[in-house]
């Protein structure tokens, strides 16, 4: 028995094999296309998995955790077809899969060559479980960081979320098909099924598809449709996303899929829109392609090419065996370890309290200390072996063991703060979990969807697809309740989604307040994903680090930051606002949503309001000079070269993360006073200096003129500022550029 599918995927054939292609994977692909019937050619443009049989499966079976989803599969061509896996935070299949830091710590790292390393790994766990196809890259704009899966994606800035994406991309089409998601603009997830993001042109193109353009110039083999739709059209049925800006503008030669079960409601529309795959089931398309053929509305060439797109794909994928062993090994679990390092912010230190001894007594106290939190329990939901998880706690007692640990659960905070009280310092674990913020289902929405589901066959033979219409309802009422059972049986909690209250619960917050008042050497760790407002105890705590939730090895990160072993490097991939009312309006339930270019930093500096912790702001062990910088304007090369030094003036070896801001002139559209443009981060010892050059794309200087239908660079002094985050003075120096239109 094969290990590639379950024994329910595996189909008998009893043809006669075609003769193997030869040449190139484009080569094989032509003559396979060539090979296929029409049905045949069908039947590759959706999941190869029965929908009532994946459906109970996924509701009785556990199934997301227990095998990757099959497409594609034609034995008698020697396909073993496209094998799909989630994995934004690792493989999310059951058997040992390494678990990394969310994306959103990950972001925070802002570590270009950690998140290439990150995506080669996934990947290589990925092959050894049989799949070819990996959803591990979700580059969704953070618009406002109470979005329940604000720590799938990498944070609120194009420029940040493009290269860490590609990032992982390029890691990934290693080994396997990088899947990209949710395109575009999704960002919130209780109304996912049912809202309609309204969006100009120019903001369509500055803001929320520069990452996505990032992603597929890196090569990503595939791109995954979000459930919302964009100006009135659902996005897995938009021509000007899918054909005339992916495909056509951007030379997108990979395939298109669906997200999974109920990502399209026109099965034609969609395949004549650009959609390439129905997942993981045969469903809409089922019902509706092969009418559209005989009747000559799918025209011939649409299908061919979206046949062709899978193939290539599929056959572009590296040979080879890939062991077992190489889930959770030594140098993957060093790999999550680092990244869990490099994600800790330290967003306070007064009166240098960090890095703590590691001798005397210390209090940890939080129940979020002592368990394993690795995010929510959705599509990114992995399963470590049991044991696998270093927490906080167990970090800090096995890195110090001459530190005398006690442990409160901090249910009563007088009890803590005695604790406290008795010891050298305390460290103070609090935060959030799958149950505050997570990926979410409605089943209300549901059922409009389902009832477009095509019957089992044995009832469509029976009866006929026509007669069995009317009926359907019932029947879609029952897929939304197995629906919700299986979110059930997989751990998610309907209660769960987007934040509307980004404050930490009064019992943590009064926690806190009890033990900083009993020891002044506390420290406040805070777990999360999305935006936690601090205003109610910032300034009562003398230290704060920003956990994230950090992996399987993310109790030693902790140990190693907290003992001074490792500085801190971590930098803000959002801004925290000092008030909820400085975010753009977010109703989790919405129906429509105007998104224009004002969330994040970009707000908060146009409306004067000061974040209580910046985009890019993080504090260090180290202090960093900066010097020298230039800028050089390259018109051919359609590059603006940056270039600057960087010291390291401190007591010990750490890293920099420098940020490079535009202010643009302004004078022929209204611009955000900044913009960030560049990053990059070093190294260096205690008194090393050394040059950081940038190549910064023209285009991300420019707006987006909707009229001319490209980017528009005016003329003018463009100032760029070396930064430490969005709010820093920085270093400036002036470039002279004149008006340029570079293109879509």
């Amino acid at each position: 028995m094969s290990e590639l599918q379950p024994p329910s995927q595996l189909r008998c054939c009893h043809a006669v094999l075609a003769p193997a292609p030869t040449g190139s994977p484009e080569t094989r692909a032509h003559q396979l296309l060539a090979s296929l019937t029409p049905a045949e050619k069908l039947a590759h443009l959706c999941g190869a998995t029965p929908f009532w049989a994946g459906m109970v499966d996924i509701a009785v079976a556990d199934a997301s955790h227990r095998h990757p989803w099959p497409a594609g599969v034609l034995p008698s061509h020697g396909l073993r077809g496209l094998q799909f896996v989630d994995g934004p935070r690792g493989v999310v299949l059951e058997g040992g899969a390494t678990t990394f830091p969310v994306p959103i710590a990950r972001g925070a790292s802002w570590d270009i060559d950690l998140e290439e390393r990150i995506g080669e790994a996934i990947a290589r766990e990925a092959r050894s479980f049989g799949a070819n196809w990996v959803a591990a890259v979700c580059v969704n704009l953070l618009r406002h960081p109470g979005w329940g899966r604000a720590q799938e994606t990498y944070g609120e800035d194009p420029v940040l979320l493009g290269a860490m994406g590609a990032a992982c991309s390029r890691g990934l089409q290693r080994h396997t098909i990088a899947c990209i998601k949710h395109f575009a603009l999704n960002s919130i997830d209780s109304s996912r099924f049912l809202v309609d993001i309204r969006v100009s042109r120019r903001v369509l193109h500055e803001l929320y598809l520069p990452h996505f353009r990032d992603c597929v110039a890196a090569g990503a083999g595939s791109v995954m449709t979000a459930y919302n739709s964009v100006n009135g059209q659902w996005c897995a049925q938009n021509q000007e996303l899918l054909t005339t800006i992916l495909k056509n503008r951007w030379g997108f030669g990979g395939f298109v899929v669906s997200d999974f079960i109920f990502g399209l409601r026109d099965g034609l529309a969609a395949l004549r829109a650009g959609l390439d795959l129905e997942m993981p089931f045969p469903m809409i398309f089922e019902g509706c392609l092969a009418e559209a053929l005989a009747a000559g509305t799918l025209p011939l060439e649409r299908l061919d090419d979206a046949v062709l797109r899978l193939l290539r794909a599929q056959l572009a994928v590296p040979a080879g065996a890939y062991p077992a062993s190489l889930r959770g090994c030594a140098a993957h679990c060093s790999l999550a370890r680092e990244a869990a390092t490099k994600a800790i912010v330290l967003l306070k230190n007064a009166e240098a309290l960090l890095p703590l001894p590691d001798r005397g007594s210390l209090a940890v106290i939080g129940a979020l200390a002592a368990g394993a939190n690795l995010g929510d329990r959705g599509s990114s939901d992995t399963r470590p072996e049991p044991g696998v998880v270093v927490t906080p706690l167990a970090g800090i007692r096995a890195a110090a063991p001459q530190l005398l640990v006690h442990h409160s659960e901090g249910t009563d905070p007088a009890a803590a703060a005695r604790l406290a009280a008795a010891c050298d310092a305390a460290v103070v674990v609090v935060g959030l979990d799958w149950r505050q913020e997570g990926e979410h289902i409605h089943p209300g929405d549901l059922a409009p969807i389902l009832r477009q589901m095509p019957a089992p066959d044995p009832l469509q033979r029976w009866f006929g697809s026509q007669r069995l219409r009317p009926f359907w309802q019932p029947v879609a009422e029952l897929a939304a309740s197995i629906t919700r059972l299986a979110s059930a049986r997989t751990g998610g909690d309907f209660a769960a989604g987007d934040r509307t209250e980004l404050a930490l619960d009064p019992a943590q917050e009064a926690l806190i307040l009890a033990v900083t008042a009993a020891n002044p050497r506390t420290v406040v760790v805070l777990m999360g994903g999305g935006a936690i407002l601090c205003e109610g105890w910032r300034h009562r705590a003398n230290a704060i680090l920003l956990l994230w939730y950090p992996g399987q090895q993310g109790g030693e990160a902790l140990a190693d930051v907290l003992l001074g072993r490792v500085a801190p490097s971590g930098r803000m991939p959002f801004a925290v606002p000092t008030s909820a009312e400085h975010l753009p309006a977010f109703e989790p339930r919405a129906e429509s949503v105007v998104y224009d270019l004002w969330h994040g930093y970009r707000r908060l500096q146009r409306q004067g309001h000061a974040a209580a912790f910046p985009f890019g702001f993080g504090l260090s062990y180290s202090t960093f000079a900066h010097r020298e910088l230039q800028a050089e304007l390259l018109p051919q090369a359609g590059i603006l070269r940056v270039a600057l030094t960087v010291t390291n003036s401190g007591p010990m070896a750490a890293a920099e993360v420098v940020q490079v801001y535009l202010e643009a002139p302004g004078r022929e559209v209204e611009r955000p006073v900044r913009t960030l443009v560049g990053f990059g981060r070093l190294q260096l010892e205690p008194g090393q200096a050394q040059r950081l050059e940038l190549a910064i794309p023209l285009q991300r200087l420019a707006y987006f003129d909707a009229g001319a239908d490209a980017f528009r660079l005016e003329a003018g002094l463009h100032r760029l500022v070396a930064a430490r985050h969005a709010e820093d003075p920085g270093l400036a120096v002036e470039v002279e550029v004149g008006a340029m239109l570079l293109g879509p």
